[in-house]
């Protein structure tokens, strides 16, 4: 899934991880006026301050509610109207659900959230402290062609990419708008000790994530890393850069256990086998559309 050719972005969120009402406001006004982020009035229009403008319109271009469109504008995506419409699967983010499929999309945005595509996919190690995440970063961007990432720019990037899994610690003297949390800290894929200035990635079975959330991940990766294989095998979908078991954070045993029930949750379009000690996914006939199974996992209530 690496490519020379990506273009890495360690900015474009102004300091702010997104809010709650952020991508439903953003994916709104782009239904009425496509060019509303370059607008002098779009402080007016989204009802915020000019740098959160620029944070929202980033953040939904690397959650992949919005994409951009010829004409330099930007226009709802596949993903967004089936999400956010106001029939839409889930537009105000109240299903937990909903918090899976944005992490994943964020996580795999390489161009537009490159720290949180490495840190997610190539970061491994279980315990870090905010220094050492940078200091690891860093490294990996002297491997990058074209210009290098300022350090001030890599530690704003590190610092939004905490504070979007992490609960912020507010301060007396802290204004209440600065201190609003990110919905994803409601995953708890990482969790910092009271009193502590370590950080920990919180591996493990995913209990909160549903089988069908899982399914879209899968179908997702399988797109991208092999779209023309007619087998997967498990331990890329554990492992590679970008994959499930590397962005949901899931042990591979747990990862296993889940996709053993596959044919059933897909009937029978994929389905799971191990044959000389190599466990694989097998895909028959008609492939699956990863956002129709994501519409299937909501009507089935994102149950597991």
């Amino acid at each position: 899934m690496e490519s020379t050719s990506v273009q890495y972005s360690f900015s474009g969120h102004d300091t702010f991880p997104f809010r709650y009402p952020w991508l439903k406001k953003g994916y709104d006004a782009v239904q009425e006026d496509t060019g509303v982020f370059v607008r002098d009035d779009a402080i007016t229009t989204l009802g915020v301050g000019k740098n959160m403008v620029r944070s929202i319109r980033h953040w939904c271009l690397a959650s992949s509610v919005l994409e951009e469109n010829e004409g330099g504008g930007l226009k709802s995506s596949a993903l967004g109207d089936l999400l956010l419409a106001d029939d839409g699967l889930d537009p105000y983010l109240e299903d937990p659900a909903t918090l899976w499929v944005l992490h994943w999309e964020i996580a795999s945005c390489r161009r537009r959230a490159a720290t949180w595509f490495w840190t997610f996919s190539h970061f491994h190690e279980p315990e870090f402290t905010r220094e050492a995440l940078f200091s690891a970063l860093f490294k990996w961007t002297q491997t990058l062609p074209g210009k290098q990432v300022a350090d001030s720019s890599l530690k704003r990037d590190v610092e939004v990419f905490l504070r979007t899994y992490v609960p912020s610690r507010q301060s007396r003297g802290d204004i209440a708008e600065d201190s609003i949390d990110c919905p994803l800290i409601e995953l708890g894929l990482i969790t910092q000790p009271t009193g502590s200035q370590t950080y920990r990635f919180r591996r493990g079975a995913q209990q909160t994530l549903p089988d069908g959330i899982l399914l879209y991940g899968v179908l997702s990766f399988w797109e991208a890393f092999a779209p023309n294989a007619e087998t997967l095998a498990i331990q890329d979908i554990a492992r590679q850069p970008g994959s499930p078991g590397r962005l949901f954070k899931i042990d591979e045993s747990s990862l296993v256990e889940r996709l053993e029930n596959i044919e059933k949750l897909t009937d029978g379009v994929l389905s799971y086998g191990e044959t000389a000690g190599l466990r694989q996914l097998y895909r028959r006939g008609e492939r699956l559309d990863p956002h129709t199974a994501l519409a299937d996992a909501y009507a089935a209530g994102g149950k597991r």
